[in-house]
């Protein structure tokens, strides 16, 4: 059944979900999980429109197809996010692997039980593929296709430039232990340089991370209140058609009602804060899926000011400016 469900996506689809859940390492047959998440989905999907329909009274062709892209996005996101948050990690602690496999090469073990020896647990996702790789080399494969092999099952570009700088030297006649230790050497050093990027650039995130927190919601709670303001004067303004027959211009009630001002500043303020929140993720990490991490605090955030700063304003000018 699960395969049936899978078949519906065209091949490159399931070509690019076979290849992230190798970088994710779960064991689950592409298929298989295609199909599971598709059928989770739909049902997530009926639960959902239903509720919305009983509750408040929202149609179900909308509400459907809309959970259902929403559920599928959602688990999507999350596997590329465990990617990314597997990959970092290796990144983080490649220069010392790198360091301690060139120790054992000087200490004058071979090369597989180099890499088997620096397998620490403490290096978490690379200690596996360490693991695979030296046990790769102690069954016959060379050296570098081991090396490249390992950096197809991790989705980092540090860790492709690390080993076909690696390959590369080996295939030159380089001396392995100075090339891993070379190549710590560098990772250390661009370390520091992204640190030292990321900290000039902090302002800049600071800025628009209160921008799409608080500033934007405080605008557009307050012109959706100066909205109402204006409408109740106006409606509340008479004027005798006989008055009004000499009067050059002519004042009518705004047609524009609460509630469709309510509903386009929400859509402007999720549009701004998931648009801001991968502009964040550009400017602070460099990539800009690092920055769906900041979507859900900052729709919280910004949907609280909101309707906090509304109520506000509302508590305070209704009663003054007759706004129900």
């Amino acid at each position: 059944m699960y395969r049936f469900f899978a078949q519906l996506l065209p091949q490159n689809a399931r070509r690019h979900i076979q290849q992230l859940l190798a970088y994710a390492d779960v064991r689950t047959r592409p298929d298989t999980f295609i199909g599971f998440v598709f059928i989770f989905g739909l049902a997530a999907a009926a639960a959902v429109a239903w509720n919305l329909w009983v509750l408040l009274e929202v149609r179900p062709l909308l509400s459907f197809p809309a959970s259902f892209i929403i559920i599928e996005v959602v688990v999507y996101t999350l596997l590329v996010l465990s990617i990314g948050k597997k990959a970092k990690f290796i990144e983080m602690v490649l220069p010392d692997a790198l360091q301690l496999m060139a120790s054992n090469l000087r200490a004058g073990l071979t090369t597989d039980r180099a890499l088997l020896l620096s397998a620490r647990p403490e290096f978490g996702p690379l200690r596996d593929e360490l693991n695979k790789a030296g046990k790769e080399i102690a069954t016959g494969k060379e050296i570098g296709a081991a090396l490249l092999e390992m950096s197809k099952r991790v989705k980092s570009d540090i860790l492709d430039r690390t080993v076909s700088l690696i390959c590369s030297g080996l295939r030159s006649g380089g001396e392995l232990a100075s090339l891993l230790e070379q190549n710590a050497a560098d990772l250390r050093n661009q370390d520091l340089v992204d640190k030292k990027i990321r900290s000039s650039v902090q302002m800049y995130v600071i800025f628009i991370f209160a921008a799409l927190g608080i500033g934007a919601p405080v605008l557009f709670a307050l012109s959706s209140i100066l909205v109402d303001v204006i409408s109740a004067n106006l409606n509340a303004i008479f004027i005798p058609p006989e008055v009004g027959a000499h009067i050059p211009i002519s004042i009518s009630g705004i047609q524009v009602s609460s509630s469709f001002i309510v509903q386009y500043t929400l859509l402007s303020l999720v549009t701004s804060v998931v648009l801001g929140s991968l502009v964040l993720g550009l400017i602070s990490r460099g990539r800009e899926k690092d920055g769906i991490r900041y979507i859900l605090i900052l729709l919280v955030l910004s949907l609280s000011v909101y309707f906090l700063t509304r109520y506000v304003l509302h508590m305070l000018f209704g009663g003054l400016f007759g706004i129900v």
